[in-house]
């Protein structure tokens, strides 16, 4: 972590050279740009790859024209089971934003708004069979941010990181500003069995010493592809590896103008063995100072034949001294079934949800000490949650 907090100075710089304009890249302008791409996408196939990523706050501007039988606004006498989008017509032309991410429909036109980095893919709106064969052809404009706007972003990014930092470490004011939507929690209790085999979990996971640590405060139940979907509608990333891997990583998206949202994660355990996956969201250049994270674990056993996951989740709000080793290491938030609410409410908010409810195992964990040392406190609860 240390290094990483060294080593952000230079990506700092070289965030700031790339937003002003300092180093030229394929993407900049001098105020704004629109870019024009062609697309023909087949019927014949379920989702089309354009290669064309894409970052926060670009506007897509996409129209489509095909045949008058097998147009991109779709066809009224076909088969409407198991289409992507539901309430479309049968093989309409649709969109989404990231591999996992919801379609969307596009049909002969829409304007479409990116609020979160991603890739575009255009697709047919069809079940098994496609209602016609033919060929759309698509045409997507991109408006991106000029370089001047980036820079005025980058300073309101960095004036977040600033306040998020503040008050993290110096009790200014409140460290998580984000509001969480009330979650709709079922009052039907959990199956006997699954009480059974959330009883038997460990409380807490561990580090490579074997030193506790944070408090296993979840549990999703779901298949891995239905988990990976929802938390990518979520918003959250999938955490780097290794500190070498997030500076060049963090240097490669500043240089082309994107957000770096993927800053490293340490290996916990559980089970004897380290986080399957680590996920984080936050507000870029924030996240330096503060991101929800978590760290899930697959579980040794299944629930009515579904693979049920593990997790543990914290809030950084700061910096602090690693207890372990004198370095410099990330500061939770005590009150960490704060960031259990924020999980459960983004994806909740995201619509990947079938039901949620709080269970309360024997021998709860109320108060306890991270492996860094930092104190934390919870009413012992998990969030049991059970995936679409």
């Amino acid at each position: 972590m240390k290094h990483w907090i060294q080593s952000l100075g230079l990506v700092g710089i070289a965030s700031l050279a790339a937003c002003q304009g300092m180093a030229p890249t394929a993407s900049s302008s001098s105020s704004s740009s629109n870019n024009e791409y062609s697309f023909n996408v087949s019927t014949a196939q379920p989702w089309t790859d354009t290669g064309l990523e894409l970052q926060t706050g670009n506007v897509l501007e996409i129209t489509a024209s095909g045949a008058q039988s097998c147009g991109p606004v779709g066809v009224s006498s076909a088969s409407t089971q198991g289409l992507p989008v539901a309430n479309a017509s049968p093989g309409a032309l649709i969109a989404k934003l990231q591999a996992q991410g919801s379609p969307i429909l596009i049909g002969e036109s829409k304007e479409v708004k990116v609020d979160a980095p991603g890739h575009l893919y255009l697709g047919v709106n069809v079940g098994n069979t496609p209602p016609c064969k033919g060929t759309f052809a698509v045409k997507v404009q991109r408006q991106t941010q000029a370089a001047s706007s980036r820079g005025s972003v980058l300073k309101q990014q960095l004036s977040s990181a600033a306040e998020i930092f503040a008050a993290g470490q110096f009790g200014v004011g409140s460290a998580n500003a984000a509001a969480t939507p009330a979650l709709k929690i079922s009052d039907a209790p959990l199956d006997a069995g699954l009480r059974k085999d959330i009883d038997g979990l460990p409380r807490r996971v561990n580090d490579q010493l074997k030193n506790l640590g944070d408090m296993v405060n979840f549990v999703i139940i779901g298949s891995e592809k239905q988990v990976q979907a929802a938390l990518d509608a979520a918003n959250f990333h999938v955490a780097d590896t290794s500190d070498k891997k997030a500076v060049l990583e963090a240097a490669l998206t500043t240089h082309e103008n994107k957000d770096y949202l993927a800053m490293p994660m340490s290996t916990l355990y559980l089970f004897n063995r380290p986080q399957d996956f680590g996920y984080e969201q936050a507000e870029p250049i924030a996240m330096v100072a503060s991101r929800h994270h978590f760290r899930l674990w697959k579980a040794p056993f299944t629930w009515n034949g579904q693979t049920v996951w593990v997790g543990a989740g914290t809030h950084d709000i700061g910096f602090a001294k690693d207890k372990r080793n004198g370095n410099v290491t990330h500061k939770i938030d005590p009150n960490v079934d704060g960031e259990r609410e924020n999980i459960g409410g983004s994806l909740q908010k995201a619509g990947k949800v079938k039901s949620m409810s709080y269970y309360l195992p024997p021998n709860p964990v109320q108060d306890a000490k991270n492996a860094t040392g930092d104190g934390y406190h919870s009413d012992g609860r998990l969030l049991v949650v059970f995936m679409q």
